[in-house]
């Protein structure tokens, strides 16, 4: 590295990373890589280096992926950690139940914080989390990655250029086939489908939701919500047999300030026949997008074909022809690097970073509202949190 470059270290605790997106998504794919950069740019002759601790609950999954990142220091103890001084931001990549307890003890020893979400179980404690990381005077954000997928990247230039004219309407399929763990093993935890481990599609991909359409779209102000768990049993990562107390499909329709209507089907029991495992479709007045994880298809209103209805014929028109890729302009990152970089940056410097701990409270107050939903078969409106 260049003698002339100033480089300014910081202590980062990394809690929760030895589950699958923790390893792949925060550890190997963002910090790891951060690091081999030589860092983030944050000045002219400046760059902020990450200098990780592991932290979890097991030591033999903290030496393997200290083995497999290169990352030398390990620990199971989270309280020594959090009093040492070096660490100034803490992380926490955790299952649900067990973070926002560790997510107060990080606030309450003065640490920055960046989290997975959703940031709690209920809505109460993550608007008080945002609370007391407010009053503390901590900078704070929480984990909005799929803002910086190429596809949605895409997406978010075609409404900024004004290509949709008046956007009517947006629909999101989310979702595949989770195998059940019996004949063929399951690539989710079970944890996932028991509601006691804080488990259910709704709170998981919902905070989603809330940060996807508030960014791109507009603010949510109602939703109607019905859930289920088509599938009652499943088998656990040691084989056994286990009854599924969570739902693992989810049904929605939000209704956004301005108007628009947008429906998302979130889904662990669906066979995919569509573009990609996420894709939300977009309807205007002079054009529609369909984005999926990496690649985005327009059909502008000019090149909008005209159907006549006859199903006593094959069509005549093939449906996927008039459709047109959104080019690639420029190399994209991962995602999830993209952000950290942005919360390294905003925590030394006055880059404003909008995606905090009351984001995270909203994405947590949908859920409840589409459970509540569900519960009690109405729409539920969504009172604006504020700061």
């Amino acid at each position: 590295m260049n003698d002339k470059i100033k480089v300014q270290t910081v202590g980062i605790i990394m809690n929760g990373v030895t589950g699958r997106m923790g390893t792949n998504q925060h550890l190997m794919r963002s910090i790891v890589e951060i690091i081999k950069q030589g860092g983030v740019k944050i000045g002219e002759d400046q760059v902020m280096l990450p200098d990780p601790i592991l932290v979890g609950r097991n030591p033999v999954k903290l030496e393997e992926r200290s083995k497999l990142s290169g990352i030398e220091k390990w620990t199971i103890d989270l309280d020594e950690v959090l009093s040492d001084p070096h660490y100034t931001i803490y992380f926490d990549a955790q299952t649900t139940d067990r973070r926002a307890a560790v997510l107060k003890k990080a606030i309450k020893a003065g640490k920055q914080i960046y989290c997975e979400k959703p940031t709690a179980n209920t809505a109460r404690e993550a608007y008080e989390i945002y609370q007391l990381a407010r009053d503390a005077g901590v900078k704070h954000g929480v984990v909005h990655d799929k803002l910086w997928l190429p596809g949605f990247l895409k997406l978010k230039q075609l409404i900024d250029d004004g290509y949709f004219g008046e956007i009517l309407s947006i629909r999101g399929e989310f979702g595949y086939w989770v195998f059940e763990g019996d004949r063929i093993s399951s690539q989710r935890p079970s944890w996932n489908y028991r509601k006691e481990d804080g488990g259910g599609i709704i709170l998981d991909m919902f905070p989603h939701w809330s940060y996807v359409l508030e960014n791109l779209f507009g603010r949510i102000e109602a939703v109607s919500c019905i859930g289920a768990t088509h599938i009652k049993k499943r088998w656990d990562e040691l084989g056994k047999p286990y009854t599924c107390t969570a739902e693992d499909a989810a049904y929605a329709t939000f209704k956004l300030e301005s108007g628009v209507i947008a429906q998302f089907n979130s889904d662990w029991v669906t066979r995919v026949r569509r573009d990609d495992l996420l894709t939300v479709h977009i309807d205007g007045t002079e054009g529609s997008a369909v984005a999926g994880l990496r690649k985005c298809w327009i059909q502008p209103y000019n090149s909008t074909p005209k159907p006549v209805w006859n199903p006593d014929i094959e069509s005549p028109i093939d449906f996927l022809d008039s459709w047109t890729t959104v080019q690639n302009h420029e190399a994209y990152d991962n995602a999830f690097k993209v952000q950290w970089e942005l919360f390294l940056k905003h925590v030394v410097t006055d880059i404003p970073f909008p995606y905090d701990l009351l984001s995270g409270a909203r994405g947590v107050q949908l859920a409840e509202k589409g459970l509540a939903s569900w519960q009690n078969q109405a729409w539920e409106d969504v009172p604006e949190l504020k700061g």
